[in-house]
């Protein structure tokens, strides 16, 4: 394993900050959501986890392994049929916004969770088996796509690992978007496995807020800044928020940060008022 077998919260951190520092796919996304979910169970075990990960990863390996034809539609199916039917996980479509279907450990203890928590179990497990496999930036779902030389399916977690089609696509995009809606190339761009990790903690961070607990939203979102310190977003973001919840030291070194590096002349000037601001409220 990776990991030590039981991490304090300060090495927990310590393991976040070093992904943080790779690439955006230079990571195993699985071991990521897990020490993410940690901070939330301090002094939990992560290895029983990552070996259950590694479980159904072996089972979907067997079940494809067996079979002479291993074509990519084998391969979604092995996902869905381990996943989905053998060890039961699902949507939680009856209590979708409980904040356990954003918490990995939880996900795997309860075999349910969110789109995005979900997506994260079927990505670590075709990584696991070195397929190609990704996160689309599909409107209102959280869907991933496997690729095998120049075939590719899209996989929908949330329910059951069905595959869709063009039409499953489009049926499901205008559920989401209306019936005026059509599919888009956008609607199938790469997600990466740092940014899918963003939309986990994103999802935790609005129900905080939407809850007024901000200073769980503000826990979120350093959780958020040190899994990816130089998305520039994040620190404009961090700024404005802190402001509001009235930390000011924080919003101002958050504003400065981003002004060091931001090049965006629209977004430098809109930091500098705000940091001027803060900074006329700090003395």
């Amino acid at each position: 394993m990776t990991t030590q077998n039981t991490l304090d919260n300060a090495g927990t951190l310590g393991a976040l900050r070093k992904m943080g520092e790779r690439g955006d796919d230079d990571f195993g996304i699985g071991e990521a959501a897990l020490l993410l979910a940690a901070l939330d169970r301090p002094l939990s075990d992560i290895n029983p986890y990552l070996d259950h990960l590694d479980e159904l990863a072996n089972e979907v390996s067997q079940m494809v392994s067996s079979d002479t034809d291993r074509s990519l539609s084998k391969r979604t199916g092995a996902l869905a049929n381990i996943i989905a039917t053998e060890w039961r996980y699902t949507g939680d479509v009856h209590t979708y916004d409980d904040p356990q279907n954003a918490n990995l450990m939880d996900v795997i203890d309860r075999r349910k969770g969110l789109p995005v928590g979900l997506a994260i179990i079927y990505l670590d497990v075709a990584h696991r088996l070195h397929w190609e496999a990704t996160g689309i930036n599909f409107p209102g779902q959280f869907l991933i796509r496997l690729e095998k030389g120049t075939s590719r399916q899209i996989v929908d977690p949330f329910n059951n690992g069905i595959a869709h089609d063009v039409a499953g696509l489009r049926a499901l995009l205008k559920q989401v978007a209306g019936l005026a809606a059509e599919l888009h190339p956008d609607h199938y761009s790469p997600v990466s496995r740092r940014d899918t990790l963003i939309r986990l903690l994103n999802n935790i961070k609005q129900r905080a807020i939407s809850a007024k607990n901000y200073e769980r939203g503000a826990e979120i979102l350093e959780r958020m800044l040190l899994i990816a310190p130089e998305r520039l977003p994040l620190l404009q973001e961090a700024g404005v928020f802190y402001s509001r919840i009235g930390n000011l030291h924080r919003a101002a070194m958050a504003l400065e940060t981003f002004l060091t590096q931001s090049i965006n002349e629209a977004e430098r000037g809109e930091a500098e008022i705000l940091l001027h601001r803060v900074r006329s409220r700090l003395n």
